[in-house]
């Protein structure tokens, strides 16, 4: 299953890396991809991931959730 994410504040690779790891974090998810030029992340994962357990992983890295888009 795929889902993709904006996220906000992602500024260099450092910070995609971080995000990346935060999410890989999430029960049944594979890959992690950041776009750091579009804010974007796609994240692949084996069951549906809802929006209240992103936007956990992502306000807890210190960043912001922009939603499933």
């Amino acid at each position: 299953m795929e889902t993709k994410i904006k996220v906000q504040g992602m500024m260099c690779q450092h910070c995609a890396m971080h995000v990346s790891e935060a999410l890989k974090g999430l029960k049944d998810v594979k890959k992690v991809s950041v776009d750091l030029g579009k804010g974007e992340v796609v994240i692949e994962s084996k069951a549906a991931l809802t929006e209240p357990e992103l936007k956990k992983a992502i306000d807890e890295a210190g960043y912001d959730f922009g939603g499933i888009i």
